[in-house]
């Protein structure tokens, strides 16, 4: 059962148009699609993204507000980066990263595309489950 109180933005519908970059179930619910995109994406438990960069040919990229539950962050190279409401992550073009619920905790954040040149996003491989379960 999906919680509806999670924040106070909306779950949103399956987000079918992506499900196959995403291990586990995640919910877009679309808050603005003029001037600036913003999308509320909220992720079941142990729901993560794969790996992908926004590429753009000038600006780009992508910034995280986290609203509820806890989650998860990394970018290539990196350590993760637990995410709780109020945290921000942003996140330049041509960046390698993911992003996801932590797994015992649903998680929400905006999504907020960040305008670019040619601005697009580049899926790769998933992330990694034993990794990922080393995650507390």
């Amino acid at each position: 059962m999906v919680p509806t109180d999670l924040s106070a933005f909306p779950v949103g519908e399956p987000n079918t148009a992506f499900a196959q970059y995403f291990i586990g179930q995640s919910y877009l619910a679309p808050l603005s699609t003029e001037q600036v995109p913003i999308f509320n994406v909220t992720f079941e438990p142990g729901c993560r993204n794969n790996w992908h960069v926004h590429h753009a040919s000038s600006d780009g990229g992508q910034m995280l507000v986290c609203v509820a539950g806890r989650g998860w962050y990394q970018e290539w190279g990196k350590e993760p980066r637990a995410l709780r409401p109020g945290d921000v992550v942003n996140i330049p073009e041509g960046v390698k990263h993911w992003h996801g619920a932590a797994r015992d905790s649903w998680f929400q954040h905006l999504a907020v595309d960040v305008p670019g040149e040619d601005a697009h996003a580049e899926w790769l491989e998933p992330v990694d489950d034993e990794q990922y379960g080393k995650l507390t």
